[in-house]
This record gives structure tokens, sequence and C-alpha cells, in this order.
């Protein structure tokens, strides 16, 4: 009898719940009462046709928008609002469905200021690199490497990302996203404006993430044949509700996502 994994161990551990949450912007409601949880472990896609709320979700999850209504609870720890900052050092990264990366700087510069949450000298002791900030810099430029390593992007390390492929810049925002060592990683559309071949190595570097570093992922995706061949579990949204929730064989069969996609008319 084998030995469960990693993974099968933690199924079923709560990392964040989203409990009856709505947000509204005047009169547009772009999330109407929607709860659904995240496992730790799991690769959990939220997807849905445009205009359905999946990005008001993810600035929900991190705190970039602040709920009407509703509550998450993340580790434990169940909040109604939650800051951006308190999101990083609480253990939440994220992509961006944009590239959002410093243009000018190099590839490597870009990764490494995602280990700014965890540098711990002080301002003086950066400034002068000398005795325990140089120590410092040397371990995160060592945990910097290592990720261009698992990247496969040691050739462009030097290079303005500016100057780089689109392919290549998403590769850079997903390495600053894990020089941060999160918790719960939160990826929006990673692999919009993605070649067929840019996607494969995209979906490959998300499944090494989720078994390699044993990170928990959260991904919007409109590619349905990458959602079905990554996810564990796929909760579907349309007009801000929450119409699916499971599996990726359950959530395909279900009628009213089957509706949602072909654009059948809603009732309110």
């Amino acid at each position: 009898m084998r030995a469960p994994t990693a993974k099968e161990v933690a199924a079923g551990e709560v990392l964040l719940a989203v409990d009856n949450v709505s947000l509204a912007f005047g009169g547009v409601k772009a999330i109407r009462n929607v709860s659904f949880d995240i496992r730790k472990g799991e690769i959990r896609a939220i997807i849905g046709p445009n205009g359905a709320g999946k990005t008001s979700m993810l600035n929900v999850i991190n705190g970039f928008y602040h709920p009407q209504e509703g509550n998450i609870t993340f580790k434990g720890q169940t909040r109604s609002k939650m800051r951006p900052y308190e999101a990083a050092r609480g253990g939440i990264a994220r992509t961006f469905q944009n590239v959002a990366l410093f243009k000018g700087m190099t590839a490597l510069d870009n990764i490494f200021a995602g280990r700014s949450l965890r540098m711990h000298r002080s301002f003086f002791w950066q400034l002068l690199r000398f005795g325990p900030a140089m120590d410092e810099e040397v371990e995160h430029r060592k945990r910097v490497e290592e990720i261009i390593e698992f990247l496969e992007i040691k050739h462009i390390r030097r290079i303005p990302v500016g100057r780089l492929p689109y392919g290549l810049q998403k590769r850079v925002e997903l390495g600053r996203a894990l020089a941060m060592e999160p918790d719960l990683l939160l990826l929006d559309e990673p692999m919009a404006g993605m070649n067929l071949e840019e996607k494969e190595d995209m979906s490959r570097f998300v499944l090494d993430v989720n078994n390699h570093y044993g990170t928990t992922i959260a991904l919007i995706e409109h590619d349905m044949g990458v959602v079905m061949d990554l996810s564990d579990r796929v909760v579907v949204l349309d007009y801000g509700r929450k119409i699916a929730d499971g599996t990726p064989d359950q959530v395909k069969s279900d009628q009213a996502v089957i509706d949602a996609y072909l654009g059948v008319a809603h009732q309110e």
C-alpha cells in the first residue's frame, strides 16, 4: 500500500475561505454572496465568462478591494477587510492579468524585489552593504538564483525585462511572486496572450511550483484545456454569482456552466 502524498495528507485542510462575499461599485454588483474555499496544497481554478467577477474576487482575497458584505478567513484568521501589504506579509502573492514589472530593471533585480519582505536588516545596514547586511544579501541572492534556475531563465537574468518577449516577462513575474515564498499564490490569467508553446511551458511551471514547493495556487484562466489539465477543483462565477463548484469533470458537465459559456440569457 503506497504512502499518501503531501497533497493527499493536506486534502480537506482549508487554507483560505471566502464566506458570503459581496462587492459592488455603485449600482454594479461585481460579486454576489459568493462562498468557496481553497485547500492547502491544491490548484484551485476560478473561471467564468468575461465580466463574471473573477479578477474582482482575487482583488478581494489579496486586499485590494474591500467587500461590502462577507468575510475572508486565511490561515484561521477571519477578516472583513485586509490590506494588500497585510496579505503579502501573511503569505499571499500574486501575478497580474497585465504584466506588472519594473521594465527598466533586469530579470534578476525584478525577482530580487520579491525578497524585500524577507529582508530584516535596517536601511542603514543595507546602505553600507557590510557585515550582517552583506550576509543577508548573499543569502537572499542565493534564493533568487535558485528560482531563476528553476524557471529556466538564466540566459535572460541580466536583461532589462522591457526587452524580453511577453512569455518570458510572465515567467519573470512568476519568479518575483515565488521569491516571496507564499503560502497562497494567486495567478490572474497566467497564460493570457501566449502562444501554444509558451502556454505549455507555463503550465509545466505552475504544476512544478505546486509539486516542488508545495505552494497552494488559485488561478484565473480562460483556456479550458489548461484549467481541466491543471486544476484539482474549479469554482465557476457568472455575473458575480457562483454557479458551480467541484472537480473539473463535475464542472464541465454542469448544465449551468454550459449555458453560461454558450451565452444563454440570465434571469434576475
